[in-house]
């Protein structure tokens, strides 16, 4: 029993020792491994150090390859030119797409005012200027000489009338008329010029005026005339042709009055109010802006896009006026100088923006281009505003332009390192 105690006990010793010889005999080299077992520290030493110069030697290479270095017959090929920061205002906006339109008294229908056959109609097309009051063609009906016929006949009977109650209303009063025919000469005398008077009206809405109206100038047509001043959009009659006061022969719009309908996104809309400035182009006709004003923010919302209508009235010079035709518009929300560089000297690569530097006085025949990471901002105008987040070292200029043929070299050099 006492021996199966010692043994027991020596155990976890024998089986410490016999690991220990295990790795012992895993960390020595077989004869012939090209290892000199027996060499000196000092050599092994030497070559330690010899291994680490080559591998600080393989890093100096590397971060010399980190910078884009060209040559100045490069530089001139790519068209690569310098400048610096331009303090500029840049205006935050929200953007918005619509239509030009007119307001509903911007439009107005040339009608017939009576049936009729539409007799000599001007030579005029969609889109011919009239001024107000041009004849644009005439209506022709026997109504209208019924018309002008019952005008003179009610007028002659209405002077024989006024005669005849003067003439009873003087014996009235020499006693020697009766009351009763003066009550019903001017009972008669009201009711014809209450006629005469309607028929008055309706002759002069026809256009025929009553004024000069006697029986060698009656006429069976009536003149549609302009109502306003305006370009034509629309004609649907010609000669020949019946109408009815219900039917529209021409359509009128003045321009002066147009203005803008926008659509504002749902998100944007807390950050409009009337009053703010705002440019649009027109894409059809060109990039050129032009001004306008918010005048009104609506108060219905769309369901079915999310947006909210914008109305604008322009101001300044603006484009030719077409119904309907599209626009882009800018609504500024801010007014503020900034720094700016050209648009085109940012670059961005995923989640980061920079800007490429050079030495501003150089005189060998190679430049190195480094970048700075930046805070774009706002662009507007060809123009972004931007923050550096690495100072611009001391004697650099920016690269201004041909900033993205510096990239493309890095991407170059990036790829031919990596190979």
């Amino acid at each position: 029993m006492k021996t199966i105690k010692q043994l027991t006990s020596a155990l976890p010793a024998l089986l410490l020792i016999l690991i220990l010889c295990t790795c012992d005999r895993a960390h020595q080299h077989e004869e012939g491994d090209g290892h000199d077992h027996d060499a000196p520290a000092t050599e092994k030493m030497a070559d330690d150090k010899h291994g680490d110069d080559e591998h600080d030697d393989h890093d100096g290479e590397h971060e010399e390859e980190e910078g884009v270095h060209l040559t100045k017959i490069q530089m001139e090929t790519m068209d690569i030119g310098f400048g610096d920061f331009t303090n500029l205002k840049i205006n935050d906006f929200v953007s918005a797409t619509g239509t030009l339109d007119l307001p509903p008294n911007g439009y107005a229908a040339v009608s017939a005012r009576a049936m009729g056959f539409v007799r000599n109609s001007r030579n005029y097309v969609e889109g011919d200027y009239v001024k107000k009051g041009a004849t644009l063609a005439y209506l022709e009906n026997p109504d209208f000489i019924d018309h002008q016929q019952n005008y003179l006949e009610t007028s002659a009977e209405l002077a024989f009338l006024r005669q005849e109650l003067e003439r009873q209303e003087t014996l009235l009063a020499a006693d020697a008329g009766i009351l009763k025919t003066v009550q019903r000469l001017r009972s008669e005398v009201a009711a014809k010029t209450a006629r005469l008077a309607g028929i008055r009206e309706r002759l002069e809405y026809l256009g025929i005026r009553t004024v000069n109206l006697t029986a060698e100038n009656i006429t069976n047509r009536i003149t549609l005339f302009a109502p306003r001043s305006g370009y034509i959009t629309s004609i649907a009659t010609h000669d020949g042709m019946y109408v009815e006061p219900a039917t529209e022969l021409m359509e009128l719009i003045d321009e002066k009055h147009f203005h803008l309908e926008l659509d504002v996104f749902e998100r944007d809309i807390a950050k409009i109010s009337k009053g703010q400035k705002m440019t649009y182009t027109v894409p059809s006709i060109g990039p050129e802006r032009y001004e306008a004003e918010v005048h009104v923010i609506g108060k219905e919302f769309n369901e079915e896009n999310k947006t909210v209508r914008v109305h604008a009235h322009p101001s300044g010079k603006q484009p030719p006026f077409v119904r309907g035709r599209f626009v882009e518009a800018r609504i500024f929300l801010t007014d503020q100088t900034v720094r700016a560089l050209p648009e085109d000297a940012v670059l961005r690569e995923g989640d980061f923006s920079y800007i490429f530097v050079a030495p501003a006085e150089n005189n060998s025949d190679e430049v190195e281009f480094e970048r700075l990471r930046v805070n774009p901002g706002i662009t507007d105008g060809g123009f972004t505003a931007v923050r550096l987040i690495d100072p611009l070292p001391d004697g650099m200029r920016i690269v201004t332009q041909g900033a993205y043929f510096v990239y493309a070299q890095s991407q170059a050099g990036e790829l031919e390192h990596e190979h």
